[in-house]
């Protein structure tokens, strides 16, 4: 007896049937909006290498949160930008520092509605633009390094901080070797033990964060390849995301996010909290410039970059498209 072929089922029929089988859905909660905040400015200023994007006034920035929040983002991440910079990044943990103060007016604006987070880490505050303090090299003549300790302690205080402006999640994104060990103690220390931790796990030296540094006005000089990860090391973002979640991050990340979809995937099968991803600055950049010359069709290669992210296991995803993505997605 012959049977005839068997051929698979092509689940594409109709919208509906669409619909039906999606695996993978992308929601206006999943998202979180970075936001930056600059100090002495009474107008937003347009950041050249972000078409859309700009360094916020307090004015600003609350109207932001509040449209965000309108349009179903689930978080804001805030970045401060001082008026002033030292070696030991003294504005990170001022109490009128811009960070705080931005903090405090979120969460009195719109802490209710979304989830209010703030970028842990020193190298928007330091004038040599390394993620934290720096020592003399023990090498004759060779240049500074950074002190993983030292560091930690003005983690810790900055942490504080920003536990008392008010924010629900701290993003540890200095990528110092024990990090939240050292925050997460502190915190409980002084009573914060329900501030989360966002520990910024697989977080790799991408060539992707080129218009970061202009967003934040970075003073950096050289690379951070020395505590940032190397492009090229899958089982060490694995490792450093299972490390993270052992000393009780919260949440764990994969950064940047479209570059390393195979890390993300990973990371997600591995740990057992939630995973996040960032959509860094320059993958927003080259959508941006790409849809900019009518190559390609802006609004669905943005829900398509987004949709990948989750399709790989992201549980939420920090993207500068957020608000109006998830206008989108409710319209």
């Amino acid at each position: 007896m012959s049977f005839p072929e068997i051929r698979p089922r092509r689940l594409r029929t109709s919208p509906a049937v669409r619909a039906l089988v999606r695996e993978t859905s992308l929601e206006a909660r999943q998202l979180v909006l970075p936001m930056f905040v600059r100090e002495g400015i009474a107008e937003p200023t347009a950041i050249s290498s972000m078409p859309g994007i700009v360094q916020h006034s307090m004015d600003s920035l609350r109207r932001a949160a509040v449209e965000a929040a309108e349009a179903g983002v689930g978080g804001v991440m805030l970045f401060g930008v001082p008026a002033v910079r030292d070696a030991q990044g003294s504005g990170a943990d001022d109490a009128n520092g811009i960070l705080n103060r931005a903090t405090a007016a979120l969460i009195d604006e719109v802490g209710d509605a979304l989830v209010v987070q703030t970028d842990l880490c020193l190298d928007e505050f330091t004038d040599h633009g390394h993620c934290g303090v720096l020592r003399p090299s023990t090498s004759s003549g060779g240049d500074p390094v950074i002190d993983n300790d030292a560091t930690l302690e003005r983690y810790v205080s900055m942490a504080l901080a920003q536990a008392r402006a008010g924010s629900h999640l701290l993003g540890l994104s200095g990528m110092m070797d024990g990090q939240v060990t050292a925050i997460r103690q502190g915190l409980d220390a002084a009573g914060f033990t329900d501030t989360l931790l966002l520990g910024y796990a697989a977080k790799y030296a991408s060539a992707f964060y080129g218009p970061f540094r202009e967003a934040v006005d970075s003073q950096l000089q050289g690379d951070r390849r020395t505590y940032q990860l190397d492009p090229g090391n899958r089982r060490e973002g694995l490792r450093e995301a299972l490390i993270d979640e052992a000393e009780g991050a919260d949440v764990v990340m994969v950064k940047p996010a479209m570059g390393f979809l195979d890390v993300l995937r990973e990371v997600r099968d591995a740990v057992h909290v939630p995973v996040w991803a960032y959509q860094v600055s320059g993958e927003y950049a080259m959508i941006e410039a790409a849809s900019a010359n009518g190559w390609i069709d802006r609004r669905a290669a943005v829900l398509e970059s987004l949709l990948s992210i989750r399709r790989a296991g992201a549980d939420a995803v920090l993207t500068y498209w957020a608000t109006e993505a998830a206008e989108w997605l409710r319209n």
